[in-house]
């Protein structure tokens, strides 16, 4: 086995870390690359969504606290079940994308593959790894892993190394042209969108829907808990379309004019598609990299989720609606910062 990938989802940590995993992974095997996953049991885990892309999956035993911080001696045990894995194959790189791993269990680790790579986004704690991608973008990028990494780890940093699946390469072939006109909004809060943004947004909007026949495509995951009540609302009204769980997010992206979504990975597959976006972070640590975008034009942030209402979110999508010349500048900005 040339490469495995350490990573969890749960309806905690949301399914975003498993997605740019895939993504990363689909690229590997396009290049002869044999991966396969290890993967900590949990509510809203993602183990049959990677084994339907083809990858094997090492299942580890639920862990009862939470997977945003192990506590201080279940590391070890997470690492000594993980190097049980490992030990039985001649591992070429191990990829590790997890805020609760760090240093301790990189070193524990090492001795069972010739390469670790890590994917963070956090910079708060140390690693020992060989390659560290962070694919976001910061005020202070070039510095903000200095002491936290050896000095001879490759870094690849911002958003010029964003993980983007091939959809959406494809799909830029095909983005609608700009019309000045928000005919079709896309809104997507990530897998399990824990705060329950996509139903907040949903009934603020209704009023502009009615009022413009916009047409609009939400999207949400298996491990969404509130998928069904967002199914009953979007039923409702014969311009709001359903999606759960897809593999055509990218051209639903593609055709649309607007969307309203989260500042986590999905940020860079909107910039990448030039598709305007209001965004509110559901998460503390996306909200210094939406801070950052928004800085750079490329985004409407409006802030942390529970300080946004749905007013909010009806008098910006309202005025980006009644300014082409705004959507026309956006979108020039999102070139800019991802060409």
């Amino acid at each position: 086995m040339d490469t495995f990938i350490r990573v969890d989802a749960s309806v905690e940590i949301g399914t975003g870390h498993v997605m740019r995993c895939l993504t990363l992974a689909n690229k590997l095997k396009k290049v002869g690359k044999h991966v396969a996953f290890i993967c900590r049991g949990a509510e809203g885990e993602c183990i049959t969504l990677i084994e339907q892309q083809g990858f094997d999956v090492y299942t580890l035993p639920i862990y009862e606290g939470s997977l945003w911080n192990f506590v201080s001696d279940y590391w070890e045990k997470d690492a000594n079940e993980t190097i049980g894995v490992l030990k039985q194959y001649n591992v070429e790189r191990l990829i590790v994308d997890h805020y609760s791993i760090d240093i301790k269990w990189e070193q524990l680790v090492r001795p069972f593959v010739k390469s670790i790579m890590v994917i963070d986004d956090l910079a708060n704690r140390k690693h020992d790894c060989d390659i560290l991608l962070d694919q976001n973008l910061y005020l202070d990028m070039e510095t903000r892993y200095e002491g936290l990494v050896p000095s001879s780890t490759k870094m690849l940093l911002g958003p010029s190394h964003a993980l983007l699946r091939d959809e959406f390469i494809e799909a830029k072939k095909h983005i609608k042209p700009f019309n000045g006109k928000v005919e079709r909004l896309f809104i997507f809060f990530g897998g399990s969108d824990p705060t329950n943004e996509t139903e907040k947004v949903l009934r603020a909007i209704i009023p502009m829907i009615e009022k413009y026949a916009l047409n609009v495509d939400v999207v949400v995951g298996n491990s969404n808990l509130n998928k069904i009540q967002i199914k009953e609302i979007a039923s409702a009204y014969d311009r709001i379309h359903y999606h759960c769980q897809i593999n055509n997010i990218a051209e639903l992206m593609a055709k649309s004019d607007l969307a309203i979504g989260a500042a986590g990975a999905t940020t860079w597959e909107r910039v990448f598609l030039r598709l305007p976006s209001i965004v509110i972070a559901v998460a503390k640590n996306q909200v210094e990299v939406a801070k950052a975008v928004a800085n750079t034009g490329a985004i409407i942030y409006l802030g942390v989720s529970n300080e946004t209402t749905g007013n909010q979110i009806l008098i910006n999508l309202e005025l980006l609606y009644r300014d082409s010349v705004e959507l026309r500048r956006i979108k020039q900005s999102c070139e800019n910062l991802i060409s």
